[in-house]
Parts: C-alpha cells; sequence; structure tokens
C-alpha cells in the first residue's frame, strides 16, 4: 500500500499527476552505485507512472541492476506544487509502441510531427517503465505565491 503524505489526498495526487504534462524526473542509481537522474515522459494509470524509452537506452541497463527510483513530477511555473516519492520500477518490452503511443498524444497532441515519426519507427525496440510508488509527498505553494 502506498504511504501518502503532504498538502493533498491521495485522489488530489491523481488528479495533479493526470492533469500535468511535465516529465517525471527519475533517479535511480547506475551500476557504479553513483547517483543518475533523467526525465522522461509518463502518464499516471491505475496508481503507477507508465514511461517509455528505447530498449537500448542506458537507463534501462540501469534500472535492470536496481529497480529502487524516487521521482519528482513538480510545475515549472509559479505557483510552486508536485509530487515526490520513492517506489519500485518493471520494464516490459512495448512491441506495439501502445505505451510510447500514448505518450505522444498526451505531450505532443499527436504523432504528426517529425518527432513523432522518428520515435514510431519500426526500427526502433521500445519498452515500457512501470514505476509503482511506495510513498507519495505532495506539497503546493499556491497560497504563498
Amino acid at each position: 500500500m502506498v504511504s501518502v503524505t503532504g498538502a493533498w489526498s491521495l485522489d488530489e495526487v491523481a488528479d495533479f499527476l493526470t492533469e500535468t504534462t511535465v516529465p517525471i524526473r527519475l533517479g535511480c542509481r547506475r551500476p557504479s552505485g553513483d547517483l543518475w537522474m533523467l526525465s522522461l515522459w509518463y502518464r499516471y494509470r491505475d496508481g503507477d507512472f507508465e514511461c517509455a524509452t528505447a530498449a537500448d537506452a542506458d537507463v534501462v541497463r540501469y534500472l535492470e541492476a536496481d529497480p529502487e527510483v524516487s521521482f519528482e513530477v513538480s510545475t515549472n511555473e509559479p505557483p510552486y506544487r508536485g509530487v515526490r516519492g520513492n517506489g519500485r520500477v518493471t520494464i516490459a518490452p512495448d512491441d506495439e509502441k501502445q505505451v510510447l503511443r500514448a505518450l505522444i498524444e498526451r505531450y505532443l497532441g499527436g504523432t504528426d510531427s517529425p518527432l513523432a515519426e522518428r520515435l514510431l519507427s519500426p526500427n526502433r525496440k521500445e519498452v515500457k517503465i512501470t514505476v509503482a510508488p511506495e510513498r507519495l509527498h505532495s506539497w503546493d505553494y499556491s497560497d504563498r505565491m
């Protein structure tokens, strides 16, 4: 069961994560033990974050070696608010690019762009990265700003 703390209820956290279209910032460990952070597009479904990346991306190897992650989804403009936490990752093939296609729709508004065409190329192998949160902490500085 996920632990929820901070300014918002779990329903308010889910609403924020569903409505906000900034990337998730994901922190993990590289096999050498040092820390790594990256940004990925996400969608929040059924209490999990779903992301996609190229199957040969370095982060796939990092997450396979150590599936524990930290994350943050926060606004880039005032009033600052967001959700951070930690959880565990699972990785699965996205052979039909269903997650990637959904993310392209969410962030680009459609597949009619050179970036979308490149990402959806039949030659590109994709994986789905699912982050199952163990802790969610929200903050909202709207009243202060």
